[in-house]
Parts: C-alpha cells; sequence; structure tokens
C-alpha cells in the first residue's frame, strides 16, 4: 500500500454526526448492534474491556453495558469532541488517534477490540490490525464489520433485475483487485465534502489478521432487515435475504 493521505473525516464529522446521531443510523440500530453485542459475549468475560477504533463519536460506547471499560479512538478531533460530549459514562474514555501509528494508549490488556464499518476507510488496514493485536490480551477477541467486500463495493457492484426468471440480482464488475474510490457525502449537491473506501478482497483481510498472529474464529454475513412494497416486492424481498449487506470477522489474538 502506498505513504498514507490526509483524512476525509475531519471535514466530514459535522455530516456524520448528525447522520449518526445518539443511536446510529438505521443499520446501527436494526442490524449491527443487535448482532455485534451477543458476539462480544462481555457478560462471560472476566474484566471485560473494549478497544474501538476509528470509534467517530463513540456510537458503540453508548451500547455497551454501563460497567465495561471502553477506550474510543478516531482521528477527527471534531468526532472525538462529539464523543466526549454525547458519553456520559466514567469509565468510557476517548482519544484523538491516528491508526496508521502509534496509538495513544497504555493499556495493552484489552479483552476486546473491534473496528466497525472503517476498516475500508483506511488506506492501511494493517496497521490498524495489528495495533489491535498489540493492544489485546492473550486469547483476547477482534471483530471485524465490514461493507461487504463481494457485494458492496462502490461504482462496482450494482442491482438488476431478470424479467425473464423473476429475480433481482447483484452484479459484480470489480472484485480481486484493490480500489480507492471517492465517496462524496452530500451526491445532490454540486460542492459536496468526500471521504475515501478502499476496496479489497476477503482474502486480503483475512491475510492481514493472520499475518498479525490473530486465529480468524468464524465468520458472518448479515442481512438487511427492510421490506419492499409494490410490484416487484417479491424479488426484492428475496435478493435481500440473499445477498448479504456486511461481512463480520470475529478473529482471537493467538
Amino acid at each position: 500500500m502506498g505513504k498514507q493521505r490526509k483524512t476525509s473525516w475531519e471535514s466530514s464529522a459535522k455530516w456524520y454526526d448528525q447522520t449518526v446521531k445518539e443511536k446510529g443510523h438505521y443499520y446501527h440500530e436494526k442490524v449491527i448492534l443487535p448482532k455485534l453485542l451477543p458476539l462480544l459475549e462481555l457478560d462471560k468475560t472476566r474484566d471485560p474491556s473494549v478497544l474501538d477504533l476509528a470509534c467517530g463519536q463513540g456510537v458503540f460506547a453508548r451500547s455497551l453495558p454501563p460497567k465495561v471499560t471502553y477506550a474510543g479512538v478516531d482521528i477527527s478531533t471534531s468526532l472525538i469532541a462529539s464523543a466526549k460530549k454525547r458519553g456520559k459514562n466514567q469509565n468510557h474514555q476517548f482519544f484523538v488517534g491516528d491508526l496508521n501509528k502509534k496509538l495513544p494508549l497504555k493499556k495493552r490488556d484489552f479483552s476486546h477490540a473491534f473496528i466497525i464499518l472503517a476498516l475500508q476507510n483506511l488506506e492501511n488496514p494493517e496497521i490498524a490490525i495489528q495495533s489491535a493485536f498489540a493492544h489485546l490480551r492473550e486469547k483476547g477477541k477482534f471483530l471485524i464489520v465490514l461493507n461487504h467486500p463481494c457485494f458492496r463495493i462502490p461504482r462496482q457492484t450494482h442491482w438488476g433485475f431478470d424479467e425473464g426468471k423473476k429475480c433481482q440480482y447483484r452484479r459484480i464488475d470489480h472484485y480481486l483487485s484493490p480500489l480507492k474510490i471517492p465517496i462524496k457525502t452530500h451526491p445532490g449537491k454540486e460542492k459536496s465534502e468526500e471521504t475515501w473506501s478502499f476496496h479489497r478482497s476477503l482474502s486480503f483481510y483475512t491475510k492481514c489478521l493472520r499475518e498479525a498472529g490473530f486465529v480468524l474464529l468464524e465468520m458472518e454475513e448479515w442481512v438487511s432487515d427492510k421490506k419492499s412494497t409494490g410490484s416487484r416486492a417479491a424479488m426484492e424481498n428475496r435478493a435481500r435475504k440473499e445477498i448479504p449487506l456486511f461481512l463480520t470477522l470475529v478473529a482471537e489474538k493467538s
């Protein structure tokens, strides 16, 4: 991977904070949090503590049990300021930090680390994965939630309809080669802030985990819970159940 470019998230911080708000956007509330929290198994963990990489304005901190020790790190000073303002738990701390460098944390025995819908925004994700390994205790768990790298590639995957077979399908134009893709935060506006999405294959992520020292325990694929209406509802609802939005990797520090 090349040299790390300047982050785009500080200029988009206000938009992101207004989008996520207190409880998260729709998929935070309806899909990701309800499925992620049981995977953590915090109630079965001795002295549970969570490291949230690319924490944004702290939406996941606000979903955790109150007694869990938590540290969130993000490169955006505005998002960290919002996280501190929204946060009311004395067990929670937030830090400004670049995931491509040494983290501003002394604690190296977290029981869990996660990075949720953010690894694909990092130009050098392998460094963030290595940092998670460095700050976890032995047998600590690392969870990654991604926009599914097979089916949700900006500009390279699309919905289509096969009227003959009466089905909706997912078209994939590009997969194995890495991509850097600009994402407009306000697509309808003439001038809009941009963030970046970096596409990599699933094998890239599993290789990064292995090289960092992690053992991959399991993968889960999560679908949308939305329902369509109208003439194509049956096709859309079937496709929605079959083609996942998110991929979750669960790894353990070996």
